[in-house]
């Protein structure tokens, strides 16, 4: 390797780089670059050296400004209590300094947990294929339209979402649909849930996929699923189903209601909440498997005729021609997936079950309970809910949810008058202090 530009990690000589610049018909390596003189490095960090025990002070310090709040909050986001022996397990060295599995002879270890996780959403999705090399449930909702865009025969190129759809997800997807050609549109909804009606209405030739969440992004569990599905199958559109693996466990099985794909949250177990640190589901019929995003683990055999694991069908560039991937999503998910597999399977069935009714109950027990205060109502939908739920206030909702806040609690203010509300098995005992502030409060 040629240290001839100064660097031992470039391989080319000045010569070459001169003659590849004039190639290309610029001046230097930074004429190749569009970066903001805003963010543009000048030449100095502005970091004074100090010691190891100043910058720890230093950490300390700024980690103490953050607010003390118990947090009320959902929409996509939802913390659950993590057993200890998820951490025991995931924090394994063998676990931890492991990437992408390539080679499996020495990665059967984690591409087992991997291959386990897939057969979780399987069976608790009801369809034949599951994936884990999603981002978090937006990218797995962008992947699942561009999947559409490719299997339907139907020369449409919209989209349908419900208009109560999460913002950054909403933006995610409509970014994976411009590079595709594709469209967003929305369709109504009613009372926390989807006007099927409106949406048979809207749903032509022209829509290539539906898409539809239970729960709603307000907590809602929507009730008409299969009629959803048969407007997609009506419209030869791809019906694709938004959920969490917490919710599936209790909740009609995907493939019974004729979802071809399911997106969503994986994250909910095995992760504490990030608000930007996810992983997204993404399961699907057979008829996709070689059209799946991303990565599967596989099972086979090896010389022996022993069960051996193995990725498989890697769909993206960075493995096939460009030409033939089905995407460029390169993450390895596989770490949160791990901590999501030993989660699911510290938990077991029944156990994965008690959770999901408790995300039930208790949101129904809250819900009732505020509801009784002077000046809210509460849950403003007539649905059943899980985890989540709406409430109207008298008030203004940014005055009702800061108020909380300087009572230290955190909750969403959607709009003038609305203000939603998340409970989980983590702040289940916090609920009388939280129903005590929206009192003083109102």
């Amino acid at each position: 390797m040629s240290r001839a530009n100064g660097t031992p990690y470039a391989p080319h000589t000045a010569e070459e780089t001169a003659e590849m610049l004039a190639e290309i018909g610029v001046d230097d390596e930074a004429a190749l670059f569009d970066i903001p003189e805003s963010v543009a490095f000048d030449g100095d960090f502005g970091i004074e050296p100090r010691t190891e025990r100043e910058i720890r002070d230093e950490c300390a310090r700024i980690l103490n400004r953050s607010d003390d709040l118990v947090e009320f909050l959902g929409r996509g986001h939802y913390g659950h209590y993590v057993p200890s022996v998820v951490d025991h397990l995931a924090d394994r060295a063998e676990f931890l300094t492991s990437y992408t599995q390539y080679q499996p002879e020495v990665s059967q270890g984690f591409l087992q947990a991997l291959f386990e996780y897939q057969s979780m959403l399987v069976e608790l999705t009801g369809l034949d294929v599951a994936n884990c090399s999603m981002y978090d449930a937006a990218t797995a909702l962008g992947e699942a339209a561009t999947l559409a865009d490719r299997v339907r025969s139907t020369s449409g190129d919209v989209v349908l979402v419900p208009e109560q759809l999460r913002e950054g997800k909403r933006a995610v997807l409509s970014n994976y649909c411009a590079g595709a050609d594709m469209t967003v549109e929305t369709y109504p909804m009613t009372d926390g849930t989807a006007d099927v009606d409106a949406l048979a209405e809207r749903a032509g030739d022209d829509v290539v996929m539906v898409y539809a969440e239970s729960p709603t992004v307000r907590g809602c569990i929507e009730e008409r699923l299969a009629a959803i599905g048969d407007v997609a199958d009506e419209a030869d559109a791809l019906f694709t189903l938004g959920s969490d693996v917490v919710a599936l466990s209790v909740l009609e099985s995907p493939e019974r209601v004729g979802a071809d794909v399911v997106v969503g949250e994986a994250g909910s177990l095995g992760l504490p909440t990030a608000y930007g640190m996810g992983l997204g589901l993404f399961a699907c019929r057979g008829d996709f498997l070689r059209q799946v995003p991303g990565r599967l683990v596989g099972a086979s055999e090896d010389a022996n005729g022993s069960r051996a694991y193995t990725l498989t069908l890697q769909t993206r560039e960075q493995h096939i021609r460009k030409e033939r991937a089905t995407s460029n999503i390169c993450t390895n998910q596989a770490w949160v997936a791990l901590r999501a597999a030993i989660h699911a399977a510290t938990l077991g069935p029944d156990g994965l079950v008690d959770l999901a009714n408790d995300c039930v109950r208790e949101a129904e027990a809250l819900a009732a309970r505020i509801g009784e205060l002077s000046g809210a109502a509460a849950p403003v939908h007539d649905r059943h809910h899980f985890r989540e739920f709406v409430v109207r206030v008298d008030q203004p909702a940014g005055a009702v949810a800061e108020d909380l806040e300087a009572e230290g609690f955190a909750v969403h203010a959607l709009d003038d008058h609305m203000i939603q509300v998340c409970v989980t098995d983590l702040t289940a005992g916090r609920t009388d202090g939280l129903v005590s502030a929206f009192a003083e409060v109102l």
